[in-house]
């Protein structure tokens, strides 16, 4: 581990580079680090650091920058965000709540996203909330050997079809059968809670019917998170002033081509949407975030207690993660607060 020397200059190297967007040079440090090190011994403990991959040294320049690894030891292990008080937020935060009208929720969604990209200057992105996957009715068909029709109707009429290759041949009759059992004794609820309830019941149930359930139970997820499946996105003009990406016109293409495509984005904000609070993914450090030079500050938001969707800030590795962290919670915040709210 470092020991404080170390951590004091890279939580400043960090902040000044954050800040200034140049490589930080030791003199540099030394003066904005508040420790009296000689020259010398900074260079000693900056090659330290270099050697552990917390801060590279451009060819261009003999400062320092912060690498992927230095950014996420300074993030989980440095940074303290205070949280912004929801009954006295900023007030162009505090405009914006009022724009949130809940019997609107896709405005909701729009200006959320909006909001996002206004405050942080980069880009705003929010995922529409999932409608509940919960099914009125289901229906098997036979295609064709082992190949069966499955349909979801949902208690708002939407239905879903979807076709599921099975096990083994199921005849009409035993399709019948297995669709009024799960009618009588499954309707209405979500598809997580026959998931749950299946688990406890599977080994009562016939193999063939538990074989069917379990399939029905996979395309019904797969059905109605398509069918919800939608990202706003706000801001993306935002990135062509951004330093770090200004010139590198090829990484920009790649960037307004995810934001185009949504799927990359749909895949990484369901990973934020299985965790409590705000994360923070690094690019480089992992294959969740494609652009090394891209950092994504996520939250989920909830309705009536049930986590809906989520919402995020993406912007360049070289953010300033304290603002952000206390941009992104307080639009969750808000957004499940407008659409919890009962018009």
């Amino acid at each position: 581990m470092l020991d404080d020397r170390a951590r004091t200059l890279l939580k400043t190297l960090v902040e000044r580079y954050i800040a200034e967007g140049t490589p930080v040079g030791s003199r540099t440090l030394a003066r904005a680090s508040g420790l009296d090190l000689s020259p010398a011994t900074i260079r000693n403990v900056m090659a330290d650091l270099e050697e552990l991959g917390l801060i590279a040294s451009p060819h261009t320049s003999a400062g320092r920058v912060p690498t992927a690894r230095g950014y996420r030891l300074f993030v989980d292990t440095m940074l303290t965000a205070r949280p912004l008080d929801l009954q006295h937020p900023p007030p162009e935060v505090a405009a914006a709540r009022e724009q949130l009208h809940p019997d609107q929720p896709q405005r909701v969604i729009t200006q959320a996203a909006s909001l996002l990209s206004s405050l942080s200057h980069f880009v705003g992105v929010v995922t529409a909330p999932r409608k509940a996957s919960v099914f009125r009715h289901i229906e098997f068909l036979r295609l064709g050997e082992r190949r069966v029709l499955v349909i979801i109707v949902a208690p708002d009429g939407d239905v879903q079809n979807r076709v599921i290759f099975t096990a083994r041949d199921y005849t009409q009759g035993e399709l019948v059968e297995a669709t009024n059992y799960l009618n009588a004794h499954y309707g209405g609820l979500t598809i997580e809670e026959v998931r749950e309830r299946l688990k406890l019941e599977i080994d009562a149930l016939r193999v063939e019917i538990a074989a069917l359930m379990q399939a029905a139970v996979q395309a019904g997820s797969e059905a109605l998170a398509e069918s919800s499946e939608k990202v706003v996105v706000s801001g993306e003009r935002n990135l062509l002033a951004v330093q770090d990406f200004g010139s590198d016109m090829g990484s920009l293409r790649r960037l307004f081509d995810m934001f185009e495509q949504k799927a990359e984005l749909m895949r990484l904000l369901d990973v934020s949407s299985r965790a409590e609070g705000v994360r923070i993914f690094i690019g480089g450090e992992s294959q969740v975030v494609p652009f090394e030079a891209l950092s994504v500050v996520s939250a989920p938001y909830e309705v009536d207690g049930r986590v809906v969707g989520t919402l995020g800030v993406i912007g360049p590795t070289r953010m300033p993660y304290d603002r952000m962290i206390q941009i992104v919670d307080i639009t969750a915040r808000l957004v499940g607060n407008a659409l919890s709210a009962k018009p």
